[in-house]
């Protein structure tokens, strides 16, 4: 689950992130309100875990915005304000729940989850794109219904494509995106895992995905177009990159 950690103490901030990303979610760790809001539009998460008491912009106000722009995206509040009024006001504001300080990690990733399975039956949850078909809330794949076993990294990089799907996405964006790093040189993790997972995506019969997911030259990767995706599709003539090549790969892909 892509989750947007949007807290100003460092040390706190440090701590989630590291937690969230063992229980497997890919985690983006913001300090200050509009910072919070921009990557929000960019990015689109799953889920905001949002502290009150921010630079920048205040956390109500960009609660509130967030609830606007984006309305099936899941906010839980994070906050020491213990005032009944305070909680009434952000649940109003568009909260989905909302935690006090201080908390258990484990109440906090239950709550995590409690939130999802509530959201569990919009639509987005579930995305399809001709043959493929991924249940974001299970993390699980499907191609022409045969489900499909992928790694956490693989997921992740399956579910950025789909979220970005007929568009082009750079290897810089995918590795920022999926990896979490704007490091990119002298690593070809991205077209080594683009190869694992064109592989698992080749469905004798069905599908072939070196053909579901394109080579655009000069610009990065994309799935195929709806049109292509039913059925058989044919070969495009993008070349994959050699999984065997001497460039190093990052040690945390």
């Amino acid at each position: 689950m892509g989750i947007l950690l949007v807290e100003d103490d460092k040390a706190l901030g440090m701590l989630l992130k590291r937690g969230l990303e063992k229980e497997g979610h890919q985690v983006e760790w913001l300090q200050d309100g509009e910072a919070a809001l921009h990557h929000a539009m960019e990015e689109n998460p799953e889920l905001v875990v949002l502290d009150l008491s921010l630079p920048k912009m205040d956390g109500a106000q960009l609660l509130e915005e967030v609830h606007r722009r984006m309305p099936h995206t899941s906010v839980l509040v994070l906050t020491g304000r213990t005032q009944v009024e305070e909680r009434v006001r952000c649940l109003d504001l568009g909260a989905d729940d909302y935690l006090l300080k201080p908390f258990s990690f484990h109440e906090l990733t239950a709550r995590c989850r409690a939130v999802m399975r509530r959201k569990k039956h919009v639509p987005d949850q579930l995305l399809k794109y001709g043959v493929l078909e991924v249940n974001r809330m299970l993390r699980q794949v499907r191609v022409a219904d045969v489900e499909v076993e992928l790694t956490s990294k693989e997921y992740a990089l399956l579910e950025y494509l789909l979220l970005h799907k007929g568009k082009a996405v750079s290897r810089a964006q995918l590795l920022k995106g999926v990896w979490r790093t704007t490091s990119h040189t002298g690593t070809n993790v991205v077209d080594v895992y683009i190869n694992y997972l064109r592989r698992k995506l080749t469905v004798q019969g069905v599908s072939d995905g070196a053909a579901l997911i394109e080579t655009v030259r000069g610009e990065g990767y994309r799935l195929r177009n709806m049109s292509f995706l039913g059925g058989l599709p044919e070969k495009s003539g993008s070349q994959s990159v050699a999984a065997g090549s001497t460039t190093r790969i990052l040690r945390h892909a």
